[in-house]
């Protein structure tokens, strides 16, 4: 029998490993890769790799599909292949002339790299930004990769789906189908910032976007500057961090990323120019914006480039979709899907790249573009009923704007006197997760959908809840947090959750070992909010010690239907680390060089006439 077990187990390991090359192969066997340094209109160029389909000809022509990416093109050499080309195994299979491009300054590319580059007004040939690199790429690969169709298309996620959100302002004719994932929109409320706070989980990351390369580069340059891990309790590296001015001297002073993001602490020119919203403008060509609903490090990206496309370009076919994902999480089918503890359904990541981003790509690239691919206008997954969800506009035109109150420990409908306090101290914050690990992380992930209940019972959070709902309620749009407040002290930071309290005798379709799901406090949506910034971010403004106060900020979209049975909370606090840098709760001009002596306890008071504004669907 043993032996009987070794055969099979041999014989799997043979096929599996035959199948795993068959497909390895398929992109060298299908596939001639041509490498070319491609000029722009300044001089600068752009390391770009070619990989066209071997069946080409004048009878059998391809349109392209492009990625730009500042995270490396390799393998480099001509006789060097990617495994995998396209954004998924469908649309590689049906094949196209797959681009990929080095943008400047980073690995085989010449020019200087800075983070989320400005977009510029066009004065001269010298005068350049990532749409018109975009438009000088396509009008070369169009004369100089032969028997192309004549048509191109774009997609990338996270830093390359801002550069292909960026490139849909080429506006080159050719430029027909543009598909940003997971993008950066407005610099000061994605990744690194929101609404202006320094988000201290990302701290390892620096390296990556603040070391520039001196000569072309295959590998990442910057490998020795990364923080090496030194235990498994991920916490202990981020409480012996000290300040944020203690961290930065400590790692990061000659990183230029790292050193903008610490002189630059309102919403000032630096900021304003890696906005990318106001320059969405005038485009005429399908754009399909993607998005996972737990996408900890750009949620507030997909959502409000889809909504400025929506407003400002009538002629562009526009489209959204939501997944059950986490960062670029549609791109990797996982089977069971999971987002940290929670179940969300099957195949989720096939069904949409099979149904939605591979009937969009071949529909307008190598069918009738000027007809619309009979895609939804907006596809979101609903994260309490567990089901996509289809609507003709977005936000849906049949919700209402309804305020829960935050009154005596209670989510209520109508608005009462009085108000909740609590005590706020820096130096003993309130812990973003209760899983050590996880804060060793590269990038945070797992905490958009956490359970809560570490937080439960604090006396620096507020917690409101709803009685038992006795029908199903779903959320279905923006949320707004309407708080007025008192403090104490001259600063302070307001983190809200919004919490989905399951059942007590809940029992999951699918769980994860060793999880009690029965009262599981699951977050829906979170946010921070600087009060210095409550008016305006341009400029920080003190609070007024013990004087009530409209604080008032969105915690960005949800499609979640609170079950009946579940209860809906809200908790809040003024600390939320290390996920955020601490504030000092002390006004100063520029909060991130705070000193130690600059930390200051306060009684933060919460108005029982604050509230949660949400869309809920009729």
């Amino acid at each position: 029998m043993k032996v009987h077990i070794s055969v099979l187990f041999i014989l799997f390991f043979i096929l599996s490993k035959a199948q795993t090359e068959q497909k390895d192969h398929f992109v060298k066997d299908n596939f001639t890769k041509k490498e070319f340094y491609i000029p722009m209109r300044d001089g600068v160029k752009l390391f770009t790799a070619v990989y066209i389909p071997k069946d080409i000809s004048g009878k059998n022509k391809y349109p392209f599909l492009m990625q730009r990416t500042c995270y490396s093109i390799a393998p480099y050499g001509e006789n060097e292949y990617k495994t995998k080309l396209g954004p998924n195994t469908y649309l590689m299979k049906d094949k196209y002339i797959f681009v990929y491009q080095d943008v400047r300054g980073r690995y085989m590319s010449e020019g200087n790299f800075t983070n989320m580059t400005p977009q510029v007004e066009r004065k001269t040939k010298k005068d350049v930004d990532e749409s018109t690199d975009t438009y000088d790429t396509i009008e070369w690969l169009l004369k100089n990769i032969k028997d192309n169709n004549g048509k191109v298309g774009q997609f990338g996620t996270s830093y390359p789906g801002f550069y292909t959100a960026v490139g849909t302002l080429a506006q080159h004719p050719a430029l027909i189908a543009s598909s940003p994932q997971a993008p950066i929109s407005d610099f000061w409320n994605d990744d690194f910032l929101h609404n202006g706070r320094f988000m201290l989980g990302y701290f390892r990351t620096f390296p990556v976007f603040g070391v520039q390369k001196s000569k072309p580069e295959k590998q990442a340059w910057y490998m020795d500057s990364f923080i090496k891990q030194t235990s498994e309790d991920g916490l202990k590296f981020y409480r012996e961090l000290g300040t944020l001015k203690d961290a930065y001297e400590k790692y990061y002073k000659n990183n230029f990323f790292m050193t903008e993001i610490m002189n630059h602490t309102n919403y000032d020119e630096f900021w304003q120019k890696r906005n990318l919203l106001p320059h969405l403008k005038n485009i005429n060509h399908a754009v399909m914006t993607v998005g996972g609903w737990f996408d900890a490090e750009d949620l507030s990206g997909p959502l409000n480039i889809y909504k400025t496309i929506e407003k400002t370009s009538p002629k562009a076919k526009n489209t959204i979709v939501m997944g059950p994902f986490s960062h670029g999480g549609w791109s990797q089918e996982q089977g069971k899907h999971f987002h940290s503890e929670t179940y969300f359904g099957d195949s989720i990541a096939t069904y949409y790249q099979k149904n939605i981003e591979t009937k969009f790509f071949n529909h307008y690239l190598k069918g009738n573009a000027k007809e619309d691919a009979g895609l939804p206008e907006a596809l979101m997954y609903d994260t309490g009923a567990k089901e996509w969800k289809e609507f003709a506009t977005y936000p849906p035109e049949n919700v209402q704007k309804v305020n829960f109150y935050l009154a005596d420990k209670t989510l209520k409908k109508i608005s009462g006197q009085g108000y909740s306090e609590y005590y706020s101290d820096p130096d003993n914050p309130v812990l973003s997760s209760d899983h050590l690990k996880d804060f060793n992380g590269f990038t945070p992930k797992n905490y958009m959908s956490e359970d809560q209940r570490f937080a439960v019972g604090r006396p620096d959070v507020l917690t409101f809840t709803t009685d038992v709902l006795t029908e199903d309620i779903t959320f279905a749009g923006e949320i707004m947090a309407k708080l007025n407040i008192a403090s104490t002290s001259t600063d302070a930071d307001f983190a809200v959750k919004l919490i989905d309290v399951y059942p007590e005798d809940f029992k999951p379709a699918e769980k994860k070992e060793g999880v009690i799901y029965g009262n599981y406090h699951q977050m829906v949506r979170s946010e921070i909010m600087p009060a210095r910034f409550r008016n305006t971010r341009e400029k920080g403004e003190a609070l007024v010690p013990n004087q009530k106060t409209a604080v008032n900020f969105r915690l960005q979209d949800v499609v979640h239907t609170f079950r009946k049975g579940h209860k809906i909370q809200i908790q809040i606090s003024s600390t939320w680390f290390p996920l955020f840098a601490i504030n000092p709760q002390k006004f100063l001009d520029n909060p991130n060089f705070a000193a130690k002596e600059d930390y200051t306890k306060a009684f933060i008071k919460v108005y029982n006439d604050s509230s949660i504004e949400a869309e809920v669907l009729k």
